[in-house]
């Protein structure tokens, strides 16, 4: 039984789907990946952030794009929020606005 895609609003797929065409391509292919294999695909591809939080890694031509998810029951990827990379450690703003999102989507 495959995985179903949610995110979190229409904003944060609205953003994610104006991503340059490169990181877009390579986040599709994760993504369609995680439907059929599940959240968990591992380095290169996803990364754990600890209590619940993941990150998908996606790569372009045109820099990083990087979209935090939960996998909920039911066989449900919610995706919390998308940004473009620009420096080499994950900006602490990108992740508390992720881990807030965890919050509200775990507990209603």
């Amino acid at each position: 039984m495959p995985y179903t895609i949610a995110y979190y609003n229409a904003s944060v797929q609205a953003n994610i789907e104006e991503w340059p065409a490169g990181i877009s391509a390579s986040y599709v292919r994760i993504v369609e990946q995680m439907v059929v294999s599940g959240p968990n695909l591992g380095l290169p591809y996803t990364r754990p952030f600890g209590d619940g939080l993941f990150e998908i890694r996606a790569k372009g031509e045109e820099g990083i794009g990087r979209a935090f998810f939960c996998s909920l029951v039911g066989r449900r990827i919610v995706i919390l929020h998308g940004f473009i990379k620009k420096t080499q450690q994950t900006p602490q703003k990108e992740l508390k606005l992720a881990r807030k999102r965890l919050k509200e989507v775990l507990n209603g």
